[in-house]
């Protein structure tokens, strides 16, 4: 991201509304690799070809902001190979993150990570670090630390079903391993911050929100996230839920949050008004069955649509609902692009 990329995105978080229509993309392991024509394994495991696929994106696209940029990652393993969990690589398909909590009582011995020392993380900061030079070089600096939430993560560790039914049957051990994992995050997002003083906001991605009803997400979610974006003072706080969200949005203001990446099951407008207009909505053309699928014509009508629809502009930047999926071709981001340059805000 380049220095007036995260000044442009800071200024619409805080409610300045742009003359041109500003577009972001969440793009990780999904997409990039398979856009740039290498394998996943290969993107995982070479520093510089990692680089020129981001560099290439960036180059393509200059108009986007591509969020958090240069997201040094290995998908859904990052996180829970610090807890020891075994990590499956395959050469093109995404990695996997086995289980290592098997029963409830397995919580009660589980320790807090070192992220400078424990599983993927050191290797993922150390690309960072390492291939600073070079991303400054090209204009850019890395402006986000990054993980996974807690909920998220506590699904990788003990399996997505075993953790809804304990949220219920025990609730206060999964509080204890939410405690676990959120004393972890706080460290690794520090950790991220000091490696790399140019970070400005604080990244967090957590489906698992959208599992679960409001209460629950008021006892098992939203202290803890809040926490973790509390870790250090931030200009931009990042959220992306895109499972359903609407049992918890409302809450994403007080939670921290100003920069929020939904799915698609409520508008914009809907989001807008429930959160009194306190989230920067980074959404919502429907990312699988337009972005992804669609002709470039249905996905310049999608964009048409949307902006078009929109009660207030401000706090707004054009997007699909979720991160970037797989198989988006360049010529149907062209369209997007296209489309979007037609309007004013």
């Amino acid at each position: 991201m380049t220095n007036k990329q995260f000044n442009d995105l800071v200024s619409i978080v805080e409610g300045r509304q742009p003359a041109e229509v500003p577009v972001g993309f969440i793009i990780d392991c999904p997409w990039l690799p398979q856009w740039y024509g290498i394998s996943l394994l290969d993107y995982f495991s070479s520093d510089e070809l990692w680089f020129n696929a981001n560099l290439k994106v960036c180059e393509t696209f200059p108009e986007i902001m591509f969020l958090p940029g240069f997201w040094s990652e290995y998908g859904m393993c990052t996180e829970p190979s610090a807890f020891g969990a075994k990590c499956t690589f395959w050469k093109n398909e995404f990695p996997f993150a086995g289980k290592i909590i098997k029963q409830p009582e397995d919580i009660d011995t589980l320790a807090v990570p070192n992220p400078e020392t424990d599983g993927l993380l050191p290797f993922m900061l150390n690309r960072l670090v390492k291939m600073q030079p070079q991303i400054q070089n090209a204009g850019h600096e890395i402006r986000f630390s990054v993980s996974r939430g807690p909920l998220n993560i506590a699904s990788f560790l003990m399996g997505t079903t075993e953790l809804l039914t304990s949220m219920l049957m025990e609730p206060e051990r999964v509080l204890q391993l939410l405690r676990v994992i959120t004393d972890f995050l706080k460290k690794w997002h520090i950790l991220q911050k000091q490696a790399l003083p140019t970070i400005d906001g604080i990244m967090m991605l957590d489906d698992i929100v959208g599992f679960i009803s409001e209460d629950d997400f008021l006892t098992f979610g939203f202290p803890f996230i809040k926490e973790i974006y509390d870790s250090f003072p931030s200009k931009v706080r990042f959220f992306h839920n895109d499972a359903d969200f609407r049992e918890s949005v409302k809450h994403y203001p007080a939670m921290g949050v100003n920069l929020f990446n939904p799915g698609v099951q409520m508008s914009i407008n809907d989001i807008k008004d429930l959160t009194n207009n306190k989230l920067t909505v980074l959404g919502s053309i429907p990312p699988r069955d337009v972005l992804a699928a669609a002709t470039p014509a249905i996905v310049a009508r999608e964009v048409k649509n949307q902006l078009e629809s929109l009660n207030d502009k401000s706090r707004f930047i054009l997007s699909c609902a979720g991160g970037m999926p797989p198989a988006v071709s360049t010529e149907n981001i062209r369209a997007l692009l296209g489309e979007s340059a037609k309007f004013k805000m």
